[in-house]
């Protein structure tokens, strides 16, 4: 699909013959990038429904969501300042910006893979039976790591299998039309295609195994954040606002998830099979508990440890450590000196109390 380019904020208009008004009260313009996947639709949806238009205004700022054609490519370009924002999964927050240097904080937790992310196989029954095979996956990314999960959950690990690397957007089809790949690991919505079009395949593995762990979130510069809140609270409160209407459950709500479909190109009937494997946060309660939940430290420390094993930390980094993640406690998982990822719940608590 081509690159969708979408004014959603327009600024304030400033008569050029009006001298007394200086540069610096010009509104600020931020650019926030998301890829096609069920959970990070929404955000070209509050986009083009006016409803992110109308919290930018609130703020004075305006806000251009761009839809990105290739994942890693987006979060490149946010490493590189090109945008201000960008939706990932969380583990690709900390192993891409965070691990380069790059000071990063997530304040919008969107949604966890509830099963999206999958491991599927044409000869065997279970992960047991995987050892010795040859598995292809998108290596280092959530693929690997959903991988590396499914091993540990049977007392084997990544050293038990072969792996080969394979895009994102090249799986699908290589599974689909070779017989010599027979295990893959990857998400929705291709999972779902490779399971409907090779039969008998069996699903041996999901991201339901592993709730809460593979988080989709909204990634921040920090010193953004720091310096301009207001791009981040106009840009959740829109975010919760369209939520209210995705979970709904009135005709408001189906004309938006039929919009969604549209827009991930594809049926309804395929956007709502991926969604009933998603658990979307509806509420900021729900996103704020995770954020601050004990379980949500547990998880960190599972991904940063895979992380440091596969090499995603680089090869000066001495170990897991290298990367500090700071929580919305303030406690540091690794180290404090080097903390490059921060988890800000305090925008979220903002929506849960209504004060956005």
């Amino acid at each position: 699909m081509l690159k969708r380019w979408i004014t959603t904020a327009l600024a304030a208009a400033v008569m050029a013959t009006a001298p007394f008004i200086s540069a610096e009260a010009e509104t600020k313009k931020y650019r926030v990038g998301y890829n096609i996947y069920v959970g990070f639709m929404p955000y070209g949806w509050m986009a083009d429904n006016g409803i992110l238009d109308k919290w930018a205004k609130k703020y004075d700022v305006e806000i251009e969501v761009i839809q990105v054609a290739d994942y890693v490519g987006g979060i490149n370009q946010f490493v590189a300042r090109d945008l201000d924002a960008m939706a990932v999964a969380s583990m690709d927050g900390l192993t891409i910006p965070a691990a380069g240097g790059v000071d990063t904080t997530i304040a919008l937790a969107g949604d966890f893979s509830n099963g999206n992310d999958g491991i599927v196989s044409k000869t065997v029954e279970s992960i047991k039976d995987l050892k010795g095979e040859t598995v292809h996956l998108f290596e280092l990314t959530v693929s690997h790591y959903l991988l590396s999960r499914a091993l540990e959950a049977e007392g084997m690990s990544l050293k038990d299998v072969k792996t080969v690397n394979i895009t994102d957007a090249d799986i699908g089809p290589a599974y689909i039309g070779s017989d010599e790949i027979k295990h893959a690991v990857t998400w929705n919505p291709v999972l779902l295609q490779m399971e409907n079009a090779v039969e008998g395949d069996k699903r041996i593995f999901d991201s339901a195994s592993t709730p809460e762990e593979i988080v989709d979130v909204m990634l921040f510069h920090t010193d953004t954040v720091e310096s301009d809140p207001d791009f981040v609270k106009a840009f959740v409160g829109a975010w919760y606002e369209t939520m209210q209407i995705m979970s709904g459950g009135d005709e408001a709500a189906e004309k938006m998830i039929a919009d969604l479909a549209d827009m991930s190109g594809g049926s309804v009937e395929d956007y709502k099979a991926q969604l009933a494997s998603t658990k979307m946060y509806y509420t900021p309660k729900e996103a704020f508990d995770t954020m601050t939940s004990d379980r949500h430290k547990e998880v960190w420390d599972f991904v940063r440890t895979f992380s440091y094993d596969v090499g995603l930390f680089g090869e000066n980094a001495p170990s897991k450590d290298f990367v500090g993640i700071e929580f919305p406690d303030g406690s540091i998982l690794g180290d404090e000196n080097n903390v490059k990822l921060r988890i800000n719940a305090s925008f979220t608590e903002m929506a849960v109390k209504g004060e956005l």
